[in-house]
């Protein structure tokens, strides 16, 4: 047995012997014996592997990796790019303090949530080519700024039936004491504040109260927001005439740089991103206003006979009058445009065909109701120690009836009092 050093270790080898063997044309000479057999499969194994690369860098396996450029060097691109304010702002002719921070601050929280609505702005782009050119017609016929047309925009978003939770109402959102007082008609068969031309007139009066008032238009916006009220109790209060720097109700502090949002955005659209197509905007408004009357209710689908058209376009030119019916009277309705000059003789074919619906939709019954109430009655005057149960009895009807007829709210009654019955 024989020793010898291999790696640094003593190993014993029991016997030896040369082998000779050659693999895949190469000869190797080692002793033979358990480490000879180690370094025979280690040349082995070595030699598949390096056979088993390819031959060249362009064949699959080995690929020369693209140099990386430092991340300092990557040009950087903007996921959602920036906009930022115009440095000169003006509102009605009036400038916006942007050197103030709060001012500044307000607007572009206004403009950043506006701006970056893509729905909300590409709305505002097709519903304004519809109510627009109105709008602007008739503040250039008031002698009124062109930028009180955003108000619209920043109060119903120009949707057809809006509604608020405060219960304003229409394009201009009109609550119902403010609307009736700018002359609107408000009650159970007409809505004035949801036609679109009345209400445009209404809003432009009461804008220009507010203006002669509070002599700046911001403020003459804010009240139409807040109301006139709110707006002189702030000003005495504070001692301050200038909206910018007064204190008012969070929703009012809003509204203003939501219009000049509304504003810088509408009117340059494509500025900030936004292209709409030729033909994709809304059509205009295409009716003409003519004038019915009838001594019962007409159902809007005999109108639309009349127009060759549907009951839905009517409608829809009409949004004002509640339900089915233009009611009993003389009022004024829109009809598609070219209609005008043939509707009343077209619309008096059609006088029976109007009864016959009125008939059906206000039965007898209903008819005798209410000519029941405009039937003759008594006058009893109260004498001492009469009550309304007494009186109920003495003449056969319910004491309910009684206080109706005569807007009591008690039972209570005086002597010398008059007292209707119906008979």
């Amino acid at each position: 047995m024989k020793l010898f050093y291999d790696g640094g270790l003593k190993v014993s080898v029991r016997s030896t012997q040369i082998c000779q063997s050659s693999i895949w044309g190469i000869n190797l000479t080692r002793q033979s014996g358990p480490l000879s057999l180690f370094f025979i499969l280690s040349s082995l194994l070595s030699t598949m592997a390096f056979l088993a690369l390819p031959c060249s860098a362009g064949e699959q396996g080995i690929r020369p990796q693209p140099q990386q450029k430092p991340v300092a060097e990557h040009e950087h691109k903007h996921v959602v790019p920036f906009f930022p304010l115009p440095e000169e702002i003006e509102l009605c002719g009036e400038p916006v303090p942007l050197q103030y921070r709060d001012v500044r601050e307000r607007l572009e929280r206004e403009f950043i949530i506006s701006v970056y609505n893509h729905a909300q702005v590409y709305l505002w782009l097709k519903r304004k080519s519809r109510y627009f050119p109105h709008i602007d017609k008739r503040l250039k016929e008031e002698g009124l700024p062109d930028d009180l047309k955003y108000l619209a925009v920043a109060e119903s978003d120009l949707m057809d039936y809006a509604y608020s939770p405060k219960g304003a109402a229409g394009h201009w959102q009109f609550i119902r004491s403010t609307g009736r007082r700018c002359g609107l008609s408000i009650n159970k068969r007409r809505d004035e504040r949801l036609n679109f031309f009345k209400a445009t007139d209404a809003a432009f009066t009461y804008l220009k109260e507010l203006h002669d008032e509070f002599g700046s238009w911001t403020l003459a916006m804010a009240a139409y927001n807040c109301g006139e009220i709110r707006v002189r109790k702030e000003i005495a209060e504070q001692r301050v005439h200038d909206y910018y720097r007064m204190n008012l109700p969070r929703e009012t502090e809003r509204y203003i740089f939501r219009i000049i949002a509304i504003k810088l955005i509408l009117s340059d659209p494509e500025k900030y991103g936004y292209y709409l197509p030729e033909g994709e905007e809304y059509p205009e408004i295409n009716a003409e206003q003519v004038w019915i009357r009838s001594k019962v209710p007409v159902h809007m689908r005999i109108i639309a006979e009349a127009c060759n058209t549907c009951f839905k376009e009517i409608k829809e030119l009409n949004p004002d009058y509640r339900g089915y019916y233009i009611p009993a009277g003389l009022h004024e309705i829109y009809v598609p445009k070219g209609c005008a000059g043939t509707f009343p003789e077209v619309f008096s074919r059609y006088s029976d065909q109007v009864q016959k619906e009125a008939k059906r939709a206000y039965p007898a019954k209903r008819r005798a109701r209410k000519k029941k109430k405009h039937s003759k009655y008594k006058v009893y005057v109260v004498k001492k120690g009469d009550t309304l149960a007494t009186i109920a009895k003495t003449f056969g009807v319910p004491i309910s009836k009684i206080k109706k007829w005569n807007n009591l709210s008690k039972n209570i009654i005086v002597p010398g009092q008059s007292i209707k019955i119906y008979e």
